[in-house]
């Protein structure tokens, strides 16, 4: 698994500080309000919103915040329109770095993120500079004691799935973008649970980092992260867990 991978990991065990804080259901409140006004308020037909709906319930979002920002994407209540846009550029060591953002002000959030990549020597990119490193994946992780590893491998690979990892403490289920809901649909059927499940990019080759560089490229994950505007983050970099680690606590 990829360091940033890792970083997304370490992230989620965070995440329940952060709600508590607002961070993350200002983001997850933005994606539903979204994810409804492109597919619909019907999260069975509409993948983006499912997804949407079971972060927002595993960050403990109570019930009328998820109805009510669904309704404000389908237009049933009044809100901001938010519009989606995608950054790339350059981290330290040349890390190929990708940010998805939704703004109600793009002029103001581009400044922003710019500023960011800046003060932790990084910059902001022309589009389609990095992005063709990514490969956009579906990734599931399972946790060890919900599930055998060679059923679950029977279960996910005959679904479609490309991969099974095995990572410490959980199975890391690699799909194909387009095979990422009937994998899932798989895993619902035969009553297994899943920690994680979300459409992501996954990049082609790595750049590892250590010391200095490595330091400042996780200030940047942070920083990007951390902006209200960010919904995700992506990056090639291979950093050791320990430093990771270290650095989260």
């Amino acid at each position: 698994m990829s360091g940033h991978s890792k970083w997304a990991t370490i992230k989620r065990k965070k995440e329940k500080t952060d709600a508590e804080r607002g961070k993350v259901f200002t983001k997850l409140i933005k994606e539903l309000t979204v994810a409804a006004r492109h597919g619909g308020g019907d999260p069975n037909g509409n993948p983006r919103l499912r997804t949407a709906i079971l972060a927002a319930k595993a960050a403990n979002m109570p019930a009328s915040n998820i109805d009510r920002a669904i309704k404000k994407g389908t237009g049933e209540l009044p809100g901001v329109t938010y519009e989606e846009v995608n950054y790339e550029g350059y981290g330290p060591g040349g890390v190929a770095v990708l940010v998805e953002v939704t703004t109600d002000n793009k002029n103001r959030t581009v400044s922003e993120i710019r500023h960011i990549f800046t003060r932790n020597n990084g910059n902001l990119g022309e589009v389609g500079c990095v992005g063709w490193m990514f490969e956009k994946r579906g990734l599931i992780n399972v946790e060890k004691g919900k599930a055998d590893e060679d059923k679950l491998m029977e279960i996910v690979l005959e679904a479609g799935a490309i991969d099974m990892r095995p990572e410490q403490g959980y199975f890391e289920i690699v799909t194909p973008f387009n095979m990422f809901e009937e994998v899932r649909k798989a895993l619902d059927q035969n009553k297994i649970a899943y920690s994680s499940a979300e459409l992501t990019m996954l990049p082609q080759t790595f750049v590892k980092l250590e010391g200095k560089e490595a330091e400042q490229m996780l200030k940047l994950m942070e920083g990007l992260e951390d902006h209200e505007d960010v919904l995700k983050v992506y990056a090639n970099f291979d950093i050791a867990e320990e430093i990771m680690m270290k650095m989260s606590a």
